[in-house]
């Protein structure tokens, strides 16, 4: 049986030269394919916009550097915690007090801002000033989010304004700031359009992914991250009205509208990039209140009645309602924009993926538990597990770090250390996570976090007053206006 003739030399010489080829193509481009996959590290990590160097924001800078930060916190080696930064505001006369509105932290610094028109950064390890940068007016909204690359969002007066008694004005909060937190500078600044009648109390300012969103009562805009151009405006006489706005991983618009003389309000879900509601949800007329604590999953706070909040609404993720969970007389989520604008934000209310977290009232029982923290399930509004705090130590819930939530537990009398503890939400067990002393001479006196923001970034507990006084017994006129915890060496 024949199979035709034996391939010539010519042949097999020309096939193995094919197959050398082709090894030596294959080689190039697996060379190619690693060289560019280097490059690309290399890249991104010279990528100028990034200053975090934990992994936890590694992994979040690599999916957005204009996304917003949620920091996954790695629980130190040791819970006992030292004082680090601490910084003095000077030229404090002595019980002189003044508004402090924002606190941001990155891995390297902590900054604060002063009602009266400035921002300042110090050092989170020593407190030594790092920069500061000085406004033309008041500070008038801030927002407590920070993107994956440290930056974040304020608004302030234009200029300085007076009433006819001298007293400061509040209004004409017309200018919008992005800045570097780490380096504290302006990346751009804009003026809001027809922004006359935006003042300290009724201005908000938030951000989500690529985007600044600003209300003020009779108008609202947005700003892409990256250069400060305007991408809507929505301003002039309308029956509704933007009055606010929740960040985050999603945007959502607080509506108030004018119907038969009474007023109602409506939550919308916003595409950032063009202001189009994706949805919407009528709130229950009766209600005189809203703040939106989470913007994804959408949750609600309601005050029906007057300004205490009487119920928590959840939503799915068209908008349909899911659950109503009632606070009764036993919760206080702490909602309040007295000032600042602030809706998106409820001191003692933590919004999870699946849960949510409320602190109780405190009791007056002696030798219980003075408070604890309670979680509801966000699809059926059931009760799920309670966190106690302890006998003169009540304990408040700050935000999620992972799927673990980061709780502030006040010093007890007979143990006098202050902590932030971690709750694991399916076992309920509590870790501490930094243990530290609160010496009131030295340090602030934080009852709860209606007082002070603390802010859990990067390893450090940073408690920020929002009201800075100035030392009555102090003869350098100085006011503590960041003390900083971190773990003890």
């Amino acid at each position: 049986m024949s199979f035709g003739p034996p391939p010539s030399p010519f042949t097999q010489s020309t096939r193995t030269a094919q197959r050398r080829k082709l090894r030596r193509i294959r080689l190039w481009c697996a060379f190619t394919g690693f060289l560019a996959v280097l490059l690309g590290i290399g890249g991104w990590m010279m990528w100028p916009r990034g200053h975090s160097d934990s992994p936890a924001n590694v992994r979040s800078a690599v999916l957005s550097p204009d996304g917003i930060r949620e920091t996954v916190e790695k629980t130190p080696r040791s819970p006992e915690g030292q004082t680090g930064a601490r910084w003095y505001e000077d030229g404090y006369k002595k019980y002189e007090t003044h508004k402090a509105p924002g606190t941001w932290a990155t891995a390297k610094i902590v900054a604060r801002g002063i009602g009266t028109g400035t921002v300042t950064g110090v050092d989170a390890r020593t407190g030594d000033k790092a920069w500061t940068f000085k406004l033309k007016g008041h500070l008038c909204a801030t927002t407590q989010h920070v993107t994956n690359a440290g930056e974040t969002a304020v608004v302030a007066q234009s200029e300085p304004a007076h009433m006819e008694d001298g007293a400061p004005a509040l209004d004409g909060c017309d200018q919008v700031i992005f800045f570097d937190v780490d380096t504290g500078k302006r990346l751009w600044q804009v003026k809001l359009p027809r922004a006359q009648s935006a003042s300290v109390f009724n201005t908000n300012v938030t951000m989500t992914r690529g985007t600044v969103a600003v209300a003020w009562g009779d108008g609202s805009a947005a700003f892409a991250m990256d250069h400060g151009q305007r991408l809507w405006a929505s301003t002039g006489a309308s029956a509704c009205r933007d009055i606010g706005f929740a960040g985050g991983r999603a945007l959502l618009a607080l509506v108030n509208c004018e119907e038969n003389g009474d007023a109602t309000y409506r939550v919308q879900k916003i595409d950032p990039q063009t202001g189009k509601p994706k949805w919407t949800y009528r709130v229950s007329r009766g209600v005189k209140s809203v703040y939106l604590p989470s913007s994804e999953p959408p949750v609600l706070a309601v005050a029906a009645g007057d300004d205490k909040v009487t119920d928590l609404i959840t939503l799915d993720d068209q908008g349909r309602h899911r659950a109503t969970i009632s606070m009764q007389d036993y919760y206080d989520p702490m909602c309040s924009r007295q000032e600042y604008g602030v809706i998106e934000r409820c001191d003692a209310l933590v919004v999870g993926r699946e849960q949510l977290f409320v602190a109780s009232k405190d009791t007056i029982e002696v030798d219980q538990a003075s408070n604890w923290i309670i979680s509801f399930d966000l699809a059926t509004g059931k009760t799920g597990r309670k966190f106690e705090g302890r006998a003169a130590s009540p304990i408040y819930p700050l935000r999620m770090s992972g799927d673990k939530l980061l709780a502030y537990r006040e010093s007890s009398i007979d143990v006098g250390l202050s902590a932030v503890v971690s709750i694991d939400p399916t076992t309920a067990e509590q870790t501490p996570y930094l243990l530290f002393g609160l010496d009131t001479q030295t340090g602030p006196e934080v009852q709860d976090p209606s007082m002070a923001d603390i802010v859990v970034e990067h390893g450090r507990v940073f408690l920020a007053p929002k009201e800075i006084e100035g030392d009555a017994t102090d003869e350098d006129n100085l006011a503590l206006a960041v003390l900083g915890m971190e773990p003890a060496k």
